[in-house]
């Protein structure tokens, strides 16, 4: 299964390479919370897509989808941008061929308005063409009362389905911050079982909105750095306190080498395998010992045929890359360090274990699918991009993080094998392996 074309929109931009040099000179996304007024709240920042505008991406198109929440937007925009990398702008495939998978979760919505409108129409008024926008997550059209209340995740894959003329499996996931990382595996298994030739997959969310934020408080998850937000996201530091919410979408192609190969489709890399795994443990916490999260990446690199304990005639661990889940939590960033060393063995400490959610923050459902494009990116720079605001490693992680600056892995041979963790709330783990493109290797 190969990867022929990315996009996404992220709190760095969603220009493809502007948005990768940003990562790997080590910028920080993470600022104020606009969304709302959060002046009093313990965390009143976050990272947030800033000035994106649907209609300056799509043009004319994005009249369409004027009732779509935020996160949808996100998501049209990023399939825009791989879509046209594919090269399907130009030689649209069978539409029966295609079809969508994506982890995306609910979209904002103002409840306010949303009761206003419910009022009016118990009352027996008609709504008349009351529309609360884009950004609110609720629309109200007319008299015929067409309602599309954004917070039903189903509804991004709709409006990328009809988008982009998919007419084949049409889901999503909901496994919380597992999810677009869960939907790309599944994506890849619908078309080995013959059911697509290609595949949409990815994710989007944004949970920038008071509900979304209240959740996380209360559960003490998120950092509470109000004087600092540019240096809240601290994965593996001793003084890390939690995450910085984010919002975003990543979209990828997917299709089978053969399909790819037969329509001259540039290959951008392999995704070579995947692994999915559940603690069964509690419902908030991951299992302490990390096993569901090791077995995950177990499952991915033996069905890339990768051997973790394996090295080169150099002595490099055959993964050049592990692209941690890393939220920045006490107990997510120990438990998962842990993993990678019941994977790895004697090799962890070799094998480079950093996280971008230190500059973009945690995108929830979208994470994965974002993170997962960083991993071509790197497969394709020979850089990976460093875990910044790690001044001080805590001995319970203390793998080989890349501190505070990117590291350039082309003069020892670069980087061709990564490895993608999502690692969601409840205990839902999910890993996928990208592997560099060998034409002369045939899975």
């Amino acid at each position: 299964m190969v990867i022929t074309g990315v996009g996404w929109v992220t709190p760095l931009g969603w220009d493809l390479d502007t948005v990768w040099s940003r990562l790997v000179g080590g910028e920080s996304a993470m600022g104020p919370l606009r969304r709302y007024d959060a002046a009093t709240w313990a965390t009143n920042f976050a990272s947030e897509v800033v000035g994106f505008d649907l209609r300056e991406r799509l043009g004319e198109r994005a009249a369409r989808h004027r009732h779509a929440s935020v996160s949808t937007a996100f998501a049209l925009s990023a399939c825009d941008d791989a879509w046209r990398m594919a090269g399907f702008d130009r030689d649209a495939p069978d539409p029966a061929s295609v079809g969508v998978y994506l982890g995306a979760g609910e979209g904002p919505v103002d409840y306010n308005a949303y009761m206003k409108a419910h009022a009016a129409g118990a009352a027996g008024q008609a709504p008349g063409g009351f529309d609360v926008g884009a950004f609110a997550g609720v629309a109200l059209a007319g008299l015929d009362a067409a309602t599309e209340v954004e917070q039903e995740p189903q509804l991004t894959s709709t409006h990328l389905a009809a988008e982009f003329g998919a007419e084949g499996p049409c889901l999503n996931c909901m496994t919380a911050c597992a999810a677009s990382t869960q939907a790309v595996g599944e994506a890849v298994e619908i078309i080995k079982r013959g059911d697509a030739d290609v595949m949409i997959a990815g994710g989007a969310h944004s949970m920038l909105h008071p509900l979304g934020m209240t959740g996380f408080i209360r559960l003490t998850a998120m950092s509470t750095r109000r004087d600092d937000p540019a240096h809240a996201s601290r994965p593996f530091d001793t003084s890390r306190e939690g995450f910085v919410m984010g919002e975003g979408a990543g979209i990828v192609i997917l299709e089978d080498l053969d399909h790819a190969l037969a329509r001259g489709a540039t290959i951008l890399a392999e995704l070579a395998g995947y692994g999915s795994t559940a603690d069964a443990y509690r419902i908030t916490d991951i299992h302490p010992d990390g096993k569901g999260g090791a077995g995950a990446m177990a499952a991915a690199l033996r069905q890339a045929g990768i051997d973790p304990h394996a090295t080169d005639a150099n002595g490099r661990p055959l993964v050049h890359w592990v692209n941690a889940h890393g939220t920045g939590t006490k107990e997510n960033d120990k438990i998962e360090s842990a993993a990678v060393r019941r994977v790895f063995g004697d090799l962890a400490p070799k094998v480079p274990f950093t996280s971008v959610k230190s500059m973009l923050g945690h995108l929830i459902q979208a994470a994965g699918a974002v993170e997962l494009i960083t991993c071509v990116k790197a497969i394709q720079t020979g850089v990976i991009p460093p875990t910044i605001n790690l001044n001080n490693v805590d001995p319970e992680c203390g793998l080989d993080h890349v501190p505070l600056k990117a590291r350039d892995m082309n003069d020892a041979g670069g980087v061709s094998v990564c490895l993608s963790n999502s690692f969601g709330f409840g205990g839902q783990n999910d890993s996928v392996c990208v592997v560099k493109f060998d034409p002369n290797r045939r899975a």
